[in-house]
């Protein structure tokens, strides 16, 4: 299914009336203030995600910066987002889609299949031409009935073992892979035997996602193949639901790991690599070079 929803074919559904529930979904990683700028500008109607409080629970050191929320708290918020059985959804943000994929796979995860991602986001909004509104909208609640586990997941135990049977990429910027920034969690590094695949890649340079057989191309290059197990990580569980959409425009099936390296660089007793290839040079287990000493958000 193609989880994408482009500017023209939104504005033809809005237009013709038809059941549409907006998010937006203003988040980004050392931006606090994504409120702030829902309420300056977003498309009309669209309803406002907070993703550190609707769309994870707290930071935990055992299960990284952004946990996935029960089943239950997350059909509430759903719900206070005024979503209904048979909508379609479509998400948005101002980040190429790196913070509303979140949403996005919660959805489908949950098995709510008429979920899209507005392709290029509130850029291509705004680029069109098309109008703008601000303030706050409060939605009439909806009675959306959602369930968990629809979407394949990986724990921190398979993520040890899975490049061994198939390809784990990791979707964070070059330089926290290799080990050479971190910003936020305690080690630097990626996992051993994870392959670099930054979420930037999947973009083109005004945010649209690339067509397939780019993507398609740019995810054989890395070892993503027919028949062999993908799956992905990044920080915190946010921008790899990004690169399981980019994934599975591309035509693959890949399963995401929720903790993400926040989860696993708070384990003392696994392995972290650092350098530009998969294996790098890895740290033993129990040693934190450079390390923040705590989970952050």
């Amino acid at each position: 299914m193609n989880p994408l929803m482009d500017v023209s074919a939104l504005e033809a559904r809005l237009a013709a009336g038809r059941r549409t529930v907006l998010l937006d979904v203003r988040w980004a990683l050392g931006d606090p203030h994504g409120h702030e700028h829902y309420l300056r500008e977003h498309l009309p109607g669209a309803v406002f995600v907070d993703l550190a409080a609707d769309l994870a629970d707290p930071a935990v050191p055992e299960r990284g910066r952004h946990p996935l929320p029960a089943p239950d708290r997350f059909q509430e918020a759903a719900r206070r987002w005024g979503i209904g059985n048979g909508d379609v959804v479509v998400a948005y943000d101002d980040s190429a889609n790196m913070a509303s994929a979140r949403v996005w796979w919660m959805l489908r995860n949950a098995g709510f299949a008429t979920v899209y991602l507005l392709d290029g986001g509130l850029a291509a909004w705004r680029a069109a031409g098309l109008p703008l509104a601000s303030g706050a909208v409060d939605p009439v609640p909806g009675d959306v009935e959602l369930g968990d586990a629809r979407m394949p997941v990986i724990d921190a135990g398979a993520a040890a073992g899975w490049p061994r049977q198939g390809t784990l990429l990791d979707a964070r910027a070059g330089e926290r892979y290799r080990g050479e920034v971190e910003p936020v969690d305690p080690r630097a590094g990626h996992i051993p035997g994870a392959v670099s695949a930054p979420t930037a890649g999947n973009v083109d340079g005004e945010g649209r996602f690339l067509p397939p057989a780019q993507l398609r191309r740019r995810f054989g290059e890395l070892g993503v193949q027919a028949g062999r197990p993908v799956a992905v990580y990044c920080g915190s569980g946010v921008t790899a639901a990004h690169e399981v959409a980019a994934l599975e425009i591309a035509g693959f099936a890949a399963a995401l790991y929720p903790g993400s390296f926040s989860e696993w660089s708070n384990r003392p007793e696994l392995p972290v690599a650092t350098g530009p290839g998969p294996g790098g040079t890895a740290s033993p287990a129990g040693n934190f070079p450079g390390g923040k000493g705590s989970v952050a958000l």
